[in-house]
């Protein structure tokens, strides 16, 4: 350790230098941890000596500049240099007038800010003011983890390669470094802000060493945010490009596709007539020729097309590379975590996010626009819903796993126009026959006078059929022949979908140079590292105790996540209960009001009763099915993190079953309500179905629950997309950032930042975090499941689909562009397990329209009808035959109407197959029942078969990858092989130039046709400057950043990375 006292005292006078440093090396392992707790009791034990502890923050380095330190000490401050040909000096961070209001570059005004850090500086108290060293009283300051204090430049700016000398770098060695001073009245912080200072310091100064380059505030406030922005340079962008195998243009073009004259004819007036629709971005389409593309390599970049080092890797992707290394840097004396995410979990950063390009809105002439603005302008606005998407630019901008989302977005929106043209079509089919449907006009004739039994017990009376000619007649409108057909048509839609977008997603991965990539290495979770590193501190306890050495523990078993899966099954039991329970309390509220409203003396409100009880029960369903929605999304959350994932991948994949499974049910367990079991277990009269004992179970209306069933399915399906989807993705957004502001607004460090123009990461840092596409994903599956699964029901499901998804790309486009700050750009090769939910609802859903059709509508009934009881080979009659009869006297005592005004009826009709009560064995199932009920089997049966046969020949008629594709891509091989063939010939060429200059009469051996390299012996040469190939690992890559060579790739990496 090293202590040092003020000039005042006796003590540092005698050592002859009042700044002088002694250093004791303090032999930390890789693996150990300095904690915050145990100095702030180290300098409370030495408080005899008069010495009081001091904050661990920054110290001011002036006084620094001015020590005599010792030969390895200023090796050691010089630890993190990089040694580049460009050194900048160290300077100020205020604005320079190259980026003057911008803030996307250091305050050189050349090195643009690739990322930015964020944390909240809560105490400041270790920023002594120059009056304190006149105070006698002797304070102790601690520099933990081994870090030398930064210098006066390095709260302005620490360059990790370009910026002049190591003098403001932390040194990450093994020390610990106690000065004595004079300090002033300043009040120690708390211990946990000193840790997160520490790991601070230990983090950034494990990225100077990787590479990157770091500037801060050199305004340091005692309260408030503060912002570290990182630069990757060339080097490190080229070095993790190759690690990464980013795919990268070569100088070589060619030609995508060799049209003949015919196909190249139409293809220009295709484009001609999509060029109304097409946004005005530059480089939209690729044209005829396209850059042959290969993973990035240093040792080849003679061949790539390197116009600028500085816009070679466009933004997304030098964020990319940049959140690699932030990934998998590591802290290991502080706090033992890997990664910016961890940090973050641990609070000891706020935020870590890259920059967008500037303000959206478009300042200066359209040719200057940058990405956003251009975004903001051709895709980010309602007035745009006509034109296509530049999926291009959103790849570029956002990266690929949310251009996959629009490009899928788009495609799903695009098939929806022909499903709502059928669809159109299929109603407009019922609204021109419902004036010659025969059963229809039956039940409106008052002629033929049906009376029907009461609707509930005692209080309603009998009532005659040709009432509820209304509901027939609506009923029409969604019940015909033309149901089924389009029942058949959605189906092999739904397949047709999902092939298409497998070929559009090939044709992506080509064009986005997808092909051929490997996943990338995922490191563990914050929360699965923290349970790990608990579950070995115990077994090490346990192992102190059995004096037994036994192998460390590297990862959970199952029975760790035990109690996590029986919280997880139980809970979602619950969920699926409460579902249930809602839905159940919803039916007790539709029979309770039925019966209230039966009872009104007033006989408009009798006659309304279905309409009124059957809208207000959807209305209430809607608000349950909102509220529900988002307390499911909470607990999918909860219930995931109990399982411990150990990836991110992992963790995302189990959310969104989780997810999906309640809202699947909490969306759809009213439709299947309505769809399957109302109206089937209610009885019949004198022997009907009571809940409580005293409430008689529903019936469906006598036209059929169909039109129920559409006045359920719409009203969800609206109201959820009108209020979940647009009001709250809108409303709430708006209103978490208004609540944010006025939080910033009350302080005064926000009224001096108000006087200066904002930054680009002061502006980003106010805007909302990603939080992923899982809620945009959802919304549209459930949509997918309105518009798929009960789409027999209700026709115009697709129209109204098209019409919210044409806003709703709009409104998540603009979300994107204005309200989010920019993620981190991903690499995807597909839309993930959301193809998976896609194609089982696809399967689901014909099954689901067969038993709709069959069970639900009356097409079945009709048809057995019409060709075994049918005289005349007509509907004439079908509406006679569907009633069964009842007599009177047969009514349970206190069940018959109380006071009728029919007179004297001694028999009432009902919707069933039953026997008459003059036949032996009254009110039974009849034969009739039966047929029905084995066409309606047969029909199912026939139905999905048939689907599924047809499914299985489009999806084989249309192959998964384009042809031209397949072309281009053995295409690119060849022009790739060849690419290399020549430069290797070019090389041998070169190496035979050589030689025949050095020794023109030892002439080399001329290759043969097919060969690319020097026919000489292979062994290369043992010595230190052999020929051999240069090592490729991670490791060494880190060795051109270190003072000396690391004795093992291994060992070096081990220190910042987890590969």
């Amino acid at each position: 350790m090293a202590f040092r006292r003020s000039t005042s005292s006796t003590w540092t006078e005698s050592r002859g230098n009042g700044r002088g440093f002694i250093q004791v090396a303090t032999a930390l392992s890789e693996s150990s941890s300095i904690h915050s707790d145990a100095l702030y009791h180290l300098t409370r034990d030495v408080s005899m000596m008069g010495l009081d502890p001091l904050s661990y923050s920054i110290l001011e380095a002036e006084p620094y500049k001015q020590e005599v330190c010792n030969e390895e000490a200023q090796t050691l401050l010089k630890r993190h240099s990089m040694q580049t040909d460009d050194k900048i000096p160290v300077v100020s961070s205020a604005s320079s007038p190259q980026d003057s209001g911008e803030g996307l570059h250091f305050s050189d005004g050349r090195r643009k800010v690739d990322y930015v850090l964020v944390f909240h500086q809560r105490r400041h108290s270790s920023i002594r003011s120059p009056a304190s060293t006149s105070v006698s009283h002797d304070r102790l300051s601690i520099v933990s983890n081994g870090n030398f204090p930064p210098s006066l430049g390095s709260e302005g700016r620490v360059g990790g390669g370009g910026g002049g000398g190591g003098g403001g770098e932390s040194v990450s060695i093994g020390e610990v470094f106690m000065e004595l001073d004079s300090g002033g009245g300043n009040e120690a912080a708390e211990p946990a802000d000193h840790e997160m200072q520490l790991i601070r310091q230990e983090f950034e100064a494990n990225l100077l060493e990787a590479g990157l380059e770091i500037e801060r505030d050199r305004e340091v406030k005692a309260h408030g945010l503060s912002f570290t922005r990182l630069h990757a340079p060339w080097p490190v962008l080229c070095r993790e490009a190759e690690f990464l195998k980013i795919k990268v243009p070569t100088k070589t073009r060619y030609e995508i596709k060799e049209e003949g004259a015919f196909s190249s004819s139409m293809s220009s007036m295709w484009r001609k007539l999509k060029q109304p629709f097409q946004p005005k971005v530059l480089h939209q389409d690729h044209g005829p020729t396209k850059f042959l593309t290969h993973c990035f390599s240093r040792d080849k970049l003679h061949l790539y097309n390197i116009t600028s080092k500085d816009t070679f890797f466009d933004n997304a992707t030098r964020g990319r590379i940049v959140y690699e290394i932030l990934r998998r840097t590591v802290c290991a004396r502080t706090c033992q975590t890997i990664g910016i995410t961890t940090l973050i979990a641990k609070g000891v950063y706020d935020a870590a996010f890259p920059l967008h390009d500037g303000d959206f809105n478009t300042t200066g002439h359209t040719e200057e626009r940058n990405d956003r603005q251009v975004l903001h302008e051709e895709w980010a606005r309602y007035s745009a819903f006509y034109k296509y998407q530049p999926i291009d630019l959103v790849r570029k901008y956002f990266g690929e796993k949310i251009g996959l989302y629009f490009a899928w977005l788009g495609v799903y929106t695009q098939l929806l126009v022909p499903a709502s043209i059928v669809g159109i079509i299929v109603f407009g089919y019922g609204v021109a026959t419902v004036d010659t449907n025969i059963p229809s006009l039956e039940m409106c004739d008052q002629r033929f006078n049906f009376t029907m039994c009461p609707l509930c017990d005692g209080a309603c009376d009998f009532w005659q059929l040709s009432t509820a000619c209304g509901t027939a007649r609506a009923s029409h409108l969604f019940d015909n022949p033309a149901t089924v057909f389009f029942a058949i048509f959605m189906s092999l839609w739904a397949v047709l979908f999902l092939e298409h977008w497998k070929r559009r997603q090939i044709s992506l991965s080509f064009s986005w140079d997808l092909t051929g990539i490997e996943e990338d290495e995922e490191h563990p979770r914050p929360k699965y590292e923290t349970i790990l590193l608990q579950k070995r501190q115990r077994k090490q306890k346990k192992k102190k105790k059995k004096k037994k050495n036994q192998a460390a523990i590297e990862k959970l078993t199952w029975k760790d996540r035990l109690p996590g899966y029986c919280i997880n099954v139980s809970s979602i039991l619950f969920m699926f209960g409460l579902t249930f329970s809602a839905v159940f309390g919803v039916i007790i509220y539709r029979i309770t009001v039925s019966a209230l409203m039966a009872m009104s003396p007033d006989p408009e409100t009798k006659s309304n009763v279905r309409v009124t009880v059957t809208a207000t029960a959807v209305i209430i369903n809607l608000v349950v099915i909102l509220i529900l929605d988002e307390i499911y999304g909470a607990v999918a959350v909860w219930l995931t993190e109990l399982e411990i994932p150990k990836t991110e991948t992992n963790f995302e994949e189990r959310l969104i079953l989780k997810a999906f499974l309640l809202k699947f049910m909490n969306a759809y367990a009213p439709i299947f309500y309505v769809a399957f079991f109302k109206g089937r277990f209610a009885g019949r009269p004198g022997s009907y179905v009571y809940v409580f004992n005293d409430y008689r179970m529903e019936e469906c209306a006598p036209g059929g629950c169909l039109i129920e069933l559409c006045i359920q399915l719409s009203i969800i399906m609206l109201g959820k997309q009108l209020i979940q989807n647009n009001i709250f993705e809108i409303g709430i957004p708006k209103l978490k950032k208004l609540v944010r502001t006025l939080k910033d607004k009350g302080g005064v460090e926000k009224e001096e930042e108000e006087e200066r123009l904002p930054q680009q990461w002061n502006l980003d840092y106010a805007l909302a975090p990603f939080e992923g596409l899982t809620p945009e994903y959802m919304e549209m599956i459930i949509q997918f499941g309105f518009v798929s699964l009960f789409v027999a029901s209700f026709p115009l499901a697709p129209l109204f689909a098209l019409l919210n998804n044409v806003i709703e790309i709009r409104l998540d486009a603009k979300k994107f562009v204005t309200e989010l700050r920019r993620p981190v750009a991903a690499r995807a090769k597909d839309i993930g397990i959301w193809y998976n939910i896609l194609s089982g609802m696809g399967k689901f859903s014909v099954i689901i329209n067969a038993f709709v059709i069959s069970f639900t509508s009356d097409f079945i009934p009709r048809l057995v009808y019409q060709y075994m009881y049918s005289h005349t080979g007509t509907m004439h009659g079908f509406i006679d035959h569907t009633l069964s009869y009842f007599n009177v006297s047969n009514f349970k005592p206190g069940t018959a109407p109380h006071n009728s005004h029919h007179g004297d009826v001694t028999v009432c009709r009902y919707k069933d197959y039953r026997e008459p009560p003059w036949s032996p064995d009254a009110y039974q199932f009849s034969k009739q029942y039966w047929c029905v009920l084995a066409a309606r089997l047969a029909f199912v049966i026939l139905f999905q078969n048939l689907v599924m046969f047809l499914s299985l020949v489009v999806a084989w008629v249309i192959p998964d990858i384009p042809k031209t594709i397949v072309e281009q891509l053995k295409r690119e091989k060849k022009l790739l092989v060849n690419l290399f063939l020549r430069e290797e010939k070019d090389k041998f060429q070169l190496i035979q130039s050589l030689f025949a200059k050095d020794a023109p009469h030892e002439p080399l051996p001329i290759p043969g046709r097919y060969s690319t390299l020097p026919q000489c012996p292979t062994q290369a040469p043992t010595g230190d400057e052999g020929g051999g190939p240069r090592a490729r690992c991670r490791a060494a890559s880190f060795s051109l950043y270190t003072r000396k060579i690391p004795p093992s790739p291994r060992n070096e990496n081990s220190r910042h990375t987890a590969v």
